[in-house]
């Protein structure tokens, strides 16, 4: 295996594997390790059926099923990314997976299964390198700050996927996903690392603040993730696949390739309850 890093903050290209060969206890050790090196690890042309696609992602936990996108057939864990002028993406915008759960994500595996002939890239970012780049007395500000992160926020009652997943299932979704508090500043659980917690696609508010200041420091933050020096831009290549840790990035879906098609498939892994660690974990949202 070659692990080939990307950028200097993120992204690296793993060679030299064949995933549909499977995954042995040493190889997915050497994955885990590169993954927390690098946040993110890209492999071209592997060929998967959706059940190597989720058991590949098992290796690593458990896997989320997410409310809304349609399942894969003959491996419902996974989900169908099927953009296209009909139903256009709704991951335009930089965001963290599934932060609306108690245990968000610790990591999701996105797998090219129909490309469009140009465009459709996706950006990650660093969240520690972000985090690292603020000032001393503003990182341990933030250090203090639990954020409200909600499901509405990213998917409202008359959005994309909403609508795609009908009136019914949304509203089944609404009521499963309450809104939940987590650390603005989380600690790695594995590397012990800090890095920023927030996201535009789901971080709502900061608890304890008044709405202006939390506006005026989510929206800060929201901006300054988005600095060219913490990202890798990746342009997928058919059978691409890759694999980030969700606890330490955000990415975002470049939209600019309508009225082409783009299908990818996900698997998302569930992950632990983010703290920092100079404190408790966020109490419950209810116990305000």
């Amino acid at each position: 295996m070659q692990v080939t890093p990307l950028t200097p903050a993120i992204g690296a290209l793993v060679e030299g594997v064949d995933l549909s060969q499977g995954v042995s206890a040493d190889l997915a050790e050497a994955l885990r390790q590169a993954l927390l090196k690098h946040q993110v690890i890209f492999f071209e042309d592997q060929h998967l059926t959706p059940v190597q696609h989720r058991d590949f992602a098992a290796r690593f936990g458990p896997l989320h099923t997410h409310p809304l996108y349609p399942g894969v057939p003959e491996a419902p864990e996974l989900f169908i990314l099927d953009n296209h002028a009909g139903n256009p993406t709704d991951n335009d915008a930089w965001h963290t997976d599934v932060t609306f759960i108690e245990t968000p994500p610790m990591g999701s595996i996105l797998y090219a299964k129909s490309l469009p002939p140009s465009g459709g890239d996706t950006i990650w970012a660093n969240m520690k390198a972000a985090y690292e780049a603020l000032s001393p007395t503003f990182q341990d500000f933030l250090s203090g700050l639990d954020a409200v992160h909600d499901f509405a926020r990213g998917f409202p009652q008359r959005g994309i996927v909403a609508n795609a997943a009908g009136a019914e299932k949304h509203a089944r979704a609404m009521a499963e996903h309450p809104p939940v508090l987590h650390p603005v500043v989380r600690t790695h659980p594995e590397t012990g690392e800090d890095g920023l917690f927030v996201n535009f696609g789901f971080t709502e508010r900061i608890k304890g603040l008044r709405r202006k200041e939390s506006d005026a420091i989510l929206g800060m933050l929201f901006e300054h993730v988005t600095k060219p020096e913490f990202q890798v831009r990746w342009r997928w290549s058919d059978n691409a696949i890759a694999f980030w840790d969700n606890r330490v990035t955000q990415h975002y879906a470049v939209n600019d390739y309508l009225p082409a098609r783009r299908v990818m498939n996900r698997a998302t892994i569930l992950g632990e309850r983010p703290f920092h660690r100079s404190r408790k974990p966020a109490p419950a949202l209810a116990a305000e």
